[in-house]
């Protein structure tokens, strides 16, 4: 991401344990009464026709609609210089009679027609996220797409969707960016992932960023423990897979050898090191977690799937604290000890 900027629902006590899930205990709350309804502006389209209309009428109207995320379009995404000189139109004259553009544009139109489905979605999380945070201002949400250079944009009062880079992993565009995206980011560019990637932007960019004086591996497990647990509680039907991006193999890897995957943190003393060179491997992006699993089975950023499975232990063990109330504790070592988290191979 290449910038950031900076209703109460009543239901009947009794239902209470009708309403219990599943997974893990966590609670369903009813929010269909929560007055959110999310329409995603298809700036695409608007933008689009600067290519028929006159550019300097076309570029006052997006103005309007769209403000500052017009701008940062221009600016940030595009790069075509700035916004409040009209040199920039010429760089967008290039762009509109490119056949890349015209290319790129009939796959976002075959793959979108319209965006129903992410409305619903889209609306049904920032229902939850309003139910559980009821003074947050939730952002009006564009989608653009960029030319391949940013899947989301976090930016004053708005979330923008790079719609290219939700195309579908087959998509006859990614196998030439392998080298920006390699497969096992592109498998995750699909229509299912759009719902999941704005919450999440919105949890890390927006409402709880991360500090930077957390800086031992420790911290920044149960930091990234507690964005999923946010995504668990805003997003209770999306899969546990798309929310981490695993796939169903590397969820189940991680559940077979839990115990053992603790344990190498443990042994390895990694806990309190703060060394990001050191630590970096077991929170980023990769198609495996080096050091763990035999014949590079093992599933990535494996910092990242355990601090998961601390806070929701964590929040199992206390059913009093509120989703605000973890989200605002950066006391990780307390959540640890709090959380029990002492697991054990399903097979032992």
């Amino acid at each position: 991401m290449p910038y950031s900027c900076k209703t109460t629902v009543i239901y009947a006590s009794f239902v209470f344990c009708l309403l219990l899930t599943a997974c893990g205990g966590r609670k369903t709350v009813d929010v269909s009464n929560i007055p959110v309804d999310v329409k995603v502006e298809r700036f695409d389209k608007d933008f689009d026709l600067m290519r028929t209309k006159s550019m300097d009428q076309q570029a006052g109207v997006l103005y309007t609609k769209y403000g500052k995320f017009y701008q940062d379009f221009i600016e940030r995404v595009l790069k075509a210089g700035s916004a409040q000189d009209t040199a920039y139109f010429g760089v967008l004259r290039q762009v509109f009679a490119g056949k890349a553009y015209l290319d790129l544009k009939h796959d976002v139109d075959a793959a979108y027609p319209n965006l129903d489905k992410q409305n619903a979605e889209l609306t049904d999380a920032f229902r939850h996220i309003k139910y559980y945070f009821p003074k947050k201002n939730l952002p009006k949400v564009y989608a653009y797409f960029s030319g391949f250079q940013t899947q989301v944009t976090v930016g004053d009062g708005y979330f923008g969707i790079g719609l290219d880079l939700f195309l579908g992993a087959d998509s006859r565009f990614y196998p030439a960016l392998v080298q920006s995206f390699p497969h096992y980011i592109s498998r995750r560019f699909t229509p299912d992932n759009i719902t999941p990637r704005v919450v999440e932007g919105i949890a890390r960019e927006d409402m709880f960023p991360e500090n930077d004086e957390d800086n031992t591996l420790l911290a920044k497990m149960v930091y990234n423990g507690k964005i999923l647990y946010f995504m668990d509680q805003t997003m209770p039907n999306v899969p546990d897979s798309t929310k981490i991006g695993y796939t169903q193999k590397q969820l189940k890897w991680c559940d077979d050898y839990q115990a053992n995957i603790w344990g190498y943190f443990l042994e390895e003393n990694l806990l309190y090191e703060t060394d990001y060179q050191k630590i970096q491997k077991y929170l980023t992006e990769a198609p495996f977690t080096p050091g763990l699993g035999d014949n590079n089975e093992s599933a990535p950023k494996l910092g990242v799937w355990t601090g998961w499975q601390i806070v929701k232990a964590y929040m199992d063990k206390h059913p009093e604290v509120t989703l605000p109330q973890l989200m605002a504790d950066r006391n990780a070592q307390r959540i640890l000890n709090e959380s029990k988290y002492r697991p054990k191979n399903p097979k032992e």
